[in-house]
């Protein structure tokens, strides 16, 4: 993605926090040179020294039967709200948009054996509610193997990540500071995190 300098992060321990935090991304893969993407949630860990993604997605999605081996993009997207030009200094300014994003590209490999599926369903569990993994252990067996027959299980490893941090950089103290208090004060948590965030620019 194209990113101003400014804008930049390619700090590896916060662009892996970030995925962690805003986990749930869009999947982009391409078809018949056409774009289809996926919304899924996803996994992120750290094997020496690489980062990994993994996930999965039902079998009956188009996307689904060309992945092996494909080149993919992970895009995860975090706070981002409308600022108008009124926080400005300057009469002749315009618009934009403050966000905070991270895209992840890789090569996908297919999850063949079903207990490296079943080891995948388990962490997804753990991650998101590991209260569920009592519930999981109980279905009963057809079910489960039934479940898992029905989707695709997937990873991949990272070559190349980029985050965007748009916080109004190029802005004044004071113009960031109307900014920030201006998002805080909304009653919408994404724009009280992205308050936040620029708040706390280095």
């Amino acid at each position: 993605m194209y990113i101003p300098h400014m804008f930049r992060f390619d700090n590896q321990p916060e662009l892996v926090a970030f995925m962690k935090q805003y986990s749930f991304a869009s999947f982009v893969t391409t078809a018949d040179q056409l774009p289809v993407a996926t919304h899924l949630p996803f996994l992120v860990e750290e094997r020496e020294g690489n980062v990994w993604l993994r996930s999965h997605l039902a079998k009956i999605n188009e996307q689904a039967a060309q992945l092996n081996n494909t080149t993919a993009l992970v895009i995860f997207s975090g706070p981002h709200a409308y600022i108008s030009p009124e926080h400005y200094n300057k009469w002749e300014s315009v618009p934009t948009w403050d966000y905070i994003a991270v895209h992840a590209y890789g090569q996908v490999t297919v999850i063949e054996d079903e207990a490296g599926k079943a080891a995948l369903l388990e962490q997804t569990i753990s991650f998101y509610e590991a209260a569920y993994q009592q519930r999981w252990d109980s279905l009963p067996e057809k079910y489960k193997t039934g479940m898992m027959q029905g989707l695709v299980a997937f990873e991949m490893e990272i070559t190349k990540l980029q985050g965007a941090k748009k916080l109004s950089q190029n802005k004044t103290t004071g113009e960031r500071e109307r900014i920030a208090t201006q998002l805080e004060a909304s009653a919408d948590n994404m724009e009280q995190a992205l308050g936040k965030a620029i708040r706390n620019l280095p």
